[in-house]
């Protein structure tokens, strides 16, 4: 069963991205143009999911008090709060697992990606992935823009750690009111939120100092793509 699901995850996503990408390189002489193409094309073609996703976020924000509302005044009877729940979903037409979804539709690609670029960067199995019609026997030139892309760059991975930060901290909604004044519940969310920011930056400089900065430069075109789509959907 893993096997089939290997073949296909590698006959229908790896091996085209992993040429593509290949096929870029010859054309532009390039690694680092290379990536920042591939990533650019992935993502408008991830577009619209990545749209669904954010206004699905946006859409929980919007309702969230409403939600609230519910869950305090039916606090004691769970049943009816999830009936209630339910009959103001279907009011708004929302769906609460719809982020989840076009977010896991999204990881197999992600994985791909992410593994292209790192055998690429590395130089592992160049020649057994290509297609025949690919004519490439060479070696990748990883040096772009004075940085070495088949290897770990700490200030690079700050960089791409501060982009992260920006992009989380433009999707949090705006506190409206002051800490005192919220409830136990809402001082637990903007903890969360406040911890979130700067959690996972932090973990993402880590991440990439271990890991060629070509997947960097991926995850960085990718964090600044999604804050503009953010302030476009939050815009409107």
């Amino acid at each position: 069963m893993f096997e089939f699901v290997g073949t296909i995850f590698n006959i229908f996503l790896y091996q085209p991205i992993f040429n593509f990408l290949i096929w870029l390189y010859i054309i532009l002489g390039s690694f680092g143009l290379a990536v920042l193409i591939l990533t650019v094309i992935i993502r408008l073609i991830l577009c619209p999911l990545n749209n669904k996703s954010l206004k699905s976020q946006k859409e929980i924000q919007e309702i969230q008090p409403l939600v609230k509302e519910i869950q305090t005044k039916y606090k004691t009877d769970t049943q009816k709060q999830a009936e209630e729940l339910l009959r103001l979903y279907r009011e708004k037409g929302f769906n609460p697992f719809a982020g989840f979804w076009y977010i896991l539709l999204q990881i197999p690609i992600v994985i791909a990606i992410y593994q292209v670029i790192k055998n690429i960067a590395s130089g592992i199995d160049i020649a057994k992935n290509l297609y025949p019609f690919i004519n490439f026997s060479g070696s990748i030139e990883p040096m772009f823009l004075g940085m070495n892309l088949s290897e770990p760059h700490i200030v690079f991975a700050m960089i791409v750690a501060l982009s992260q930060f920006l992009q989380i901290r433009t999707m949090q909604p705006k506190e409206k009111k002051e800490i005192n004044n919220m409830d136990q519940t809402e001082r637990l969310q903007s903890m969360m939120q406040k911890q979130m920011m700067i959690i996972f930056p932090i973990l993402t400089f880590f991440v990439l100092t271990q890991l060629p900065s070509a997947l960097g430069l991926y995850w960085l075109v990718i964090t600044i793509f999604t804050i503009i789509q953010q302030k476009i959907i939050l815009k409107n």
